[in-house]
């Protein structure tokens, strides 16, 4: 991590330019719209045709599941492929080994066998991972991700509380993504990391908040990376969130979590999408770029993003949930 490369705008020039052609598929509202006013599941779903999406011969939710996989894949490997900035790409990897990590060391505590809920996507196979766990031979993964294994299974073994060992695994996951952001050398994705642990933070305080629970409960949960500091944070009441956010892509959101922040404060639903839309907002700035990084990085964020609401407006459908509770659980598209 302690080699940080050096950002050279030509070596995006191609990928860049790959990337405007590529964002002319990704669901756009208009297209979400016509999914929610489908007559059905399945004619919702042909709409993903024009996003590069295969058909579904049957609309199941296992299905949906492999579709969205079989997308990913390839476009890791893609991306992977054409960027040649593997601390990049390892950035929108990261999440789906912490995500197999903290089923793992659940599983043991369990006495379960979870490997079907394993990820693929991450930089680790995920069988293998699984095989090295149970050996307890993680030797060759990265130090971060190692060291918060092993802490959070001790702790789970010790106390029992899956929360202290989830709290251990997302503040060693925040960690790495700084320190992989920093290594690509763009300061692009390094504020879209800040962002994305400020809106992880201010989560957590209005949570806590309405827990009625202090600052020494948040210490233990609040990540280092963003542009608030979790001391910051832990300092003030959860009505004053806005102060210690303001000026930030999050101001927003604080003001409306501040105003939640006490025990019964009302539905969380247009905060949490508040602070998601903030993430949204600070890449699309990428758009006004013509190229470089930031296209690309705004474009894996997006497909993020697409999956998302395809899984929302998709397992809506097919639960029979009205089209404005639908509309109320997306987030604000990227084109």
């Amino acid at each position: 991590m302690s080699n940080v490369k050096k950002i050279k705008e030509n070596d995006f020039l191609s990928i860049s330019a790959r990337v405007r052609v590529l964002e002319n598929r990704l669901l756009t509202f208009e297209r979400m719209e016509r999914m929610i006013d489908a007559k059905d599941a399945a004619d919702a779903a042909k709409v993903l045709g024009e996003c590069g999406y295969p058909d579904l011969p049957e609309v199941t939710n296992s299905a949906l599941d492999a579709m969205l996989a079989q997308a990913q894949a390839a476009l890791f490997e893609d991306m992977g492929k054409a960027v040649g900035n593997p601390a990049l790409m390892d950035v929108f990897r990261c999440k789906y080994d912490y995500h197999n990590a903290k089923t793992l060391v659940k599983a043991e505590a369990l006495k379960l066998d979870q490997d079907k809920l394993l990820l693929g996507g991450g930089r680790y196979d995920p069988a293998a991972l699984a095989e090295d766990y149970r050996r307890e031979d993680l030797r060759s993964y990265a130090e971060t991700f190692r060291e918060a294994i092993g802490h959070a299974r001790e702790v789970l073994g010790s106390s029992g509380d899956p929360q202290q060992a989830d709290f251990i695994l997302d503040r060693a996951y925040f960690q790495e993504l700084t320190a992989l952001a920093k290594a690509s050398g763009s300061k692009f994705l390094e504020g879209y990391v800040a962002a994305l642990i400020d809106g992880a933070n201010l989560r957590s305080a209005v949570r806590a908040a309405r827990l009625d629970k202090g600052g020494e409960f948040l210490r233990q949960v609040l990540a280092e990376g963003g542009s608030v500091s979790p001391e910051d944070i832990a300092k003030v009441k959860g009505s004053e969130l806005n102060r210690v956010f303001k000026g930030t892509a999050l101001q927003a959101a604080a003001e409306a979590g501040a105003a939640l922040a006490v025990p019964n404060g009302g539905a969380l639903t247009d905060f949490e999408r508040m602070c998601d839309d903030a993430v949204m907002d600070y890449l699309a700035k990428a758009r006004m770029i013509p190229f470089g990084e930031q296209p690309v990085v705004a474009y894996l964020y997006a497909r993020e993003a697409e999956a998302t609401a395809i899984r929302i407006i998709l397992t809506g459908r097919m639960a029979g949930i009205d089209g404005s509770t639908i509309r109320q659980r997306l987030r604000r598209a990227y084109c």
